[in-house]
């Protein structure tokens, strides 16, 4: 694994980082107020080839890998416009179609989610299942009449179901030799009969609104699943561990904004003979964010190599690390941002206080700190499970 970045690398994040700067936090902020998604940067992005740099080129795509994703989305996120639809649309679902979809699937989406004109949700957290995936109880089984798939269950966390084009949702079918239900993943249209969704009233700024839905016995063809009925499981986490790593790049394109800004005030804001960014107590604080936040990154850098390479396993562990540190870096850059700038850091000039709540998101989810840390400690230390 490279630890200096290519020639490449460092021209893509000046470039993006270039676009999130003509947009800046105050165009994001006004499509929140408004209830609109950041349409205008998101067609721009795809139209430089940003959203789809991860996808195969046969494809439209760029060709990439989730490394060349992570960079895109850090700096939009270093630049105030964090686009949360690409830790879903281009990552998870363009990755698991890339990966396993048909011919036709691909033909289909990914054209279209690499240019932006069509986007897809993720479907996968259930009320009672949370973090525990093997108690998912969306069920499809097959319509023995017609070969189509019916499809019944409900999810809730769902990013984008009003804007995207379809939901890629994991449901379970029956194992006809064990009887037991497995994961399998089917491409939901937005206007299918019987997929209805109900939005969440959540107390936080985001583009991206979040819903709950309700399948019943939602008719989908024979075609409509991806990949192969009997490699649900391998689907699923090509899948997530993408998430986790576009996740530490939202979270850490988060947190360099806030200590951006907090940078900046540190530098001028002058209370007795010198900037306050002169005392110790100010600056290594600010210090020690921008350190907690380049260790992540350089976790997340690992977890894309890796996962880029093919090493799913790998990936696995480096994903995760990357993403609980990157959560925890996140907030506490955020906080103490906050701090530095004092009253002045809860007021809307600044921009600093909607990520309060915001960056709590990278530390519950996609998976929260405390399964990560499970993780960890069985799959890599080999200590006993209590559950």
């Amino acid at each position: 694994m490279p630890l200096i970045e290519s020639e490449e690398h460092k021209a893509l994040r000046a470039a993006v980082s270039a676009l999130g700067t003509k947009y800046g936090r105050a165009y994001y902020t006004r499509t929140v107020d408004e209830g609109k998604p950041p349409t205008e940067l998101w067609s721009e992005a795809a139209k430089l080839g940003y959203l789809g740099v991860n996808l195969p080129e046969g494809y439209g795509g760029g060709g990439g890998g989730i490394a060349e994703l992570s960079i895109v989305l850090e700096e939009l996120g270093a630049a105030g416009c964090p686009l949360l639809l690409m830790v879903v649309s281009p990552a998870i679902c363009g990755t698991v179609i890339a990966r396993f979809g048909t011919e036709e699937q691909k033909r289909a989406w990914l054209p279209a989610l690499a240019d932006g004109t069509r986007t897809m949700a993720f479907g996968i957290t259930e009320p009672d299942a949370g973090s525990n995936s093997h108690r998912i109880t969306t069920t499809a089984r097959r319509d023995p009449a017609t070969g189509d798939w019916l499809l019944t269950g409900r999810k809730v966390f769902v990013s984008g179901v009003d804007i995207a084009d379809a939901t890629l949702v994991v449901g379970r079918t029956e194992d006809a030799r064990t009887g037991r239900l497995k994961p399998c993943l089917f491409i939901v249209p937005r206007d299918t009969p019987g997929f209805r969704r109900h939005q969440i009233d959540m107390e936080l700024s985001a583009a991206e609104k979040q819903f709950e839905l309700v399948l019943d016995d939602v008719r989908l063809p024979a075609d409509a699943l991806v990949g192969d009925e009997d490699a649900g499981l391998l689907q699923l986490f090509a899948g997530l561990n993408p998430e986790r790593i576009m996740t530490a790049a939202f979270a850490i394109g988060m947190g360099r904004f806030a200590l951006s800004r907090a940078v900046e005030y540190a530098r001028e804001r002058t209370v007795w003979k010198a900037p306050i960014g002169s005392h110790q107590a100010i600056a290594h604080p600010l210090a020690q964010a921008h350190i907690d936040l380049e260790l992540a990154r350089l976790m997340m850098q690992k977890a894309a190599h890796l996962y880029d390479a093919g090493d799913d396993v790998g990936a696995g562990e480096a994903a995760n690390m990357a993403k609980y540190a990157a959560g925890e870096a996140c907030v506490k850059a955020v906080d103490q941002a906050v701090h530095t700038l004092g009253g002045n850091g809860l007021t809307r000039e600044f921009g600093l206080a909607s990520l309060i709540t915001a960056a709590r998101v990278s530390r519950i989810a996609p998976v929260s700190r405390e399964m990560i840390l499970n993780y960890v400690s069985h799959q890599t230390l080999g200590l006993p499970k209590s559950y």
